[in-house]
């Protein structure tokens, strides 16, 4: 996808969308698992909600997976249900 964007002076430059893989279907060693709370980390942001496929460039079937992941660790108490804990108010 190619969008232009204007610098300010006039003269517009292109602007190159990078493409998002899917690192779950590259590499095939990595397993969507509620106990990996490190992995399932990266897909949550400061608020706690789960982060959408454009922003992590998973597909949809493991998008998916790592939804019910975090729904499973969530209610196991693994993983926050809010991002209260990334505040810095305890301290």
């Amino acid at each position: 996808m190619t969008d232009y964007k204007s610098n300010g002076n006039g003269s517009n430059r292109r602007y190159y969308s990078k493409p998002k893989y899917c690192q779950f279907c590259t590499d095939k060693n990595l397993v969507i698992d509620y106990k990996n709370t490190d992995l399932l980390m990266r897909f949550i942001n400061e608020t706690g909600k789960i982060r959408p496929r454009r922003q992590t460039g998973t597909c949809a079937k493991h998008q998916r997976e790592i939804a019910q992941a975090i729904k499973n660790a969530r209610h196991i108490a693994l993983i926050p249900f809010t991002g209260d804990v990334w505040s810095d108010s305890n301290s």
